[in-house]
């Protein structure tokens, strides 16, 4: 049965993580510090916040939540090999509107690189070291794209995805990467999706075509954050866990901390950004 989503105002609780701070470069920080930024380095450091979370649902007022959202980029895609090797105005002029160039193909959901591949083991690698320090493991969500649900799998491969039973990632429409024009960013058809990703579920409604995707209408930000906050207000709604995990895409990552009124925050390929928020719902 679906459930109706509330819709909540978002906040940013900062002082917890580097990536709050606005004296954190992104690109001297790296895609993912070490803690993935938390500050407290003690061996109890995910006990304590995981501690300090509770005591803040506690003692939040009615519908209130906080949460701590892992914000993820997916590695690197052909897509983003084509556009560093034309540069990006021959790339927005011409060549995003092909689906590659003969030697890479980019669209329509175009596959992590190898170089992609290294980049979500990195992330993967970065969870099973703080593991023994007793962070909590999150829900997963994953955007439609092939570059996000391998991501995914990746990281999370024997941590979360092969448990008994294994966590079964969500699959939501709106976390999708800008819509239009770009033929990186037009989707496969849901049979292929959960043929490639048999383990994921989707969210009630998924189409079996790209319905969105316009070869000539590109999205603004504006929309793209209101498809954010529709996301966050599924998840918020639909998840009990304090911990949550969002493999997703540049400009809309851009968009999403936007949203939860994060300062502005480069996420490079195979970039996670822990962000700890609070979501009052409105009136």
């Amino acid at each position: 049965m679906s459930i109706t989503p509330r819709q909540y105002d978002y906040f940013t609780v900062p002082g917890f993580f580097i990536q709050d701070d606005p004296s954190t470069d992104p690109n001297t920080a790296g895609s993912i510090p070490p803690r993935f930024g938390l500050i407290d380095e003690s061996p109890e450091r995910w006990t304590t916040f995981q501690s300090k979370l509770d005591e803040l649902n506690s003692q939040a007022a009615e519908g209130a939540k906080y949460k701590i959202l892992f914000v993820a980029r997916h590695g690197q895609g052909y897509h983003n090999l084509g556009s560093a090797l034309y540069g990006k105005d021959a790339w927005d002029d011409y060549w995003r509107k092909l689906n590659g160039d003969g030697n890479i193909v980019w669209g329509p959901d175009p596959k992590l690189t190898e170089l992609g591949i290294s980049q979500a083991e990195v992330a993967h690698a970065a969870w099973k070291t703080e593991i023994p320090y007793g962070i909590p493991l999150p829900s997963l969500y994953s955007s439609p794209f092939s570059r996000a649900a391998s991501t995914l799998e990746i990281t999370f491969k024997d941590i979360l995805l092969s448990t008994s039973p294994p966590a079964r990632p969500f699959i939501i429409e709106n976390l999708r990467e800008i819509i239009g024009v770009s033929t990186c960013d037009k989707r496969d058809t849901k049979t292929y999706i959960a043929n490639a990703y048999p383990g994921f579920d989707f969210e009630d409604g998924f189409t079996e075509e790209d319905v969105l995707w316009h070869p000539d209408i590109r999205e603004t930000n504006p929309e793209i954050q209101v498809r954010a906050r529709a996301a966050l207000d599924q998840i918020f709604t639909r998840d009990s866990s304090t911990f949550i995990s969002i493999t997703c895409h540049s400009r809309f990552g851009m968009n999403l901390l936007s949203v939860l009124g994060h300062r502005k925050y480069y996420l490079a390929t195979g970039a996670v950004v822990p962000i700890l928020v609070k979501a009052t719902p409105k009136s």
